[in-house]
């Protein structure tokens, strides 16, 4: 176990626990410059200025870590040249080595050490180990997988978080039908591209900030509840005293949000 638990000499250290990298070979260092790129916060906000996603802003500098999800340089070997923190995903992230002198990121399958090797190509002779990527008519059924693209060619999609996988149930000619973490079912182009093994850092789950001050170095703003607004801030707001609203639970835009079915049917795909 890579957990790091503290002794309560202060309040905040009394409940924190987080993860101890050294157990896991992380190197916590700057990344290579020029698999860089400048990542701008926009405190939730699109691109018309007008906040999208709520409860976001602050948080630490970051530098955004250009991670290769296509795994584009196929059929050449390269190896692991250290496994390093990602602090804009919960896994880890490999600094990759090719033959013909190039670089890149990837995910870090859980169990990839300094110096592997690893390959992607689009043969069948490829082995089936740990951090190689290939198409899924070409994995065995019961292989657990990741980093698994949705449609071929656009790049990985699907499972990225840290412990996550998901397995093959079943394969035909053009399709190929996994398992995700969460029990559904999905059917995919059997030229889909997916990584074997499953996503590193899998005590994320575990950790424990210990303070609401470091929620806030994640860029993570509180969150206030309805019944405590005004009326023309929320449906919930106003009332003399505590009340709980005098409605069934909605957002603030009047839309219930219990049991209210906002998927819109989507078209069948066409799969390749």
């Amino acid at each position: 176990m890579s957990i790091k638990k503290y002794k309560p000499v202060t309040p905040t250290l009394r409940n924190r626990i987080s993860i101890n990298y050294k157990e896991d070979s992380i190197i916590s260092i700057r990344p290579v410059k020029n698999l860089v790129a400048r990542k701008k916060n926009k405190a939730g906000r699109n691109n018309m200025g007008r906040i999208s996603s709520f409860h976001r802003g602050g948080g630490h500098k970051r530098l955004y870590r250009q991670v290769d999800f296509k795994r584009e340089i196929q059929d050449t070997e390269g190896y692991v040249v250290r496994n390093e923190y990602d602090p804009n995903r919960s896994s880890y992230i490999s600094l990759v080595a090719f033959t013909n002198g190039k670089f890149c990121y990837m995910l870090t399958p859980q169990g990839l050490k300094q110096g592997d090797r690893i390959t992607s190509s689009l043969t069948s002779e490829l082995p089936i180990t740990i951090g190689n990527n290939l198409p899924l008519k070409n994995v065995p059924v019961g292989t657990l997988i990741s980093n698994i693209e949705l449609k071929p060619g656009r790049g990985g999609q699907l499972v990225r978080s840290a412990g996550c996988s998901a397995k093959i149930v079943r394969k035909d000619k053009k399709t190929c039908l996994i398992r995700l973490n969460s029990g559904r079912q999905m059917e995919l182009s059997s030229n889909c591209f997916c990584t074997i093994g499953v996503v590193s850092n899998a005590d994320y789950s575990n950790i424990k900030l210990g303070k609401a001050g470091r929620t806030r170095w994640l860029n993570i703003k509180p969150t206030v509840r309805g019944v405590v607004m005004n009326p023309v801030d929320h449906p919930h707001g106003g009332g003399e005293g505590k009340t709980s609203g005098g409605r069934c639970s909605v957002t603030p835009w009047g839309i219930p949000t219990k049991g209210y079915k906002t998927n819109r049917k989507k078209k069948s795909k066409n799969l390749r």
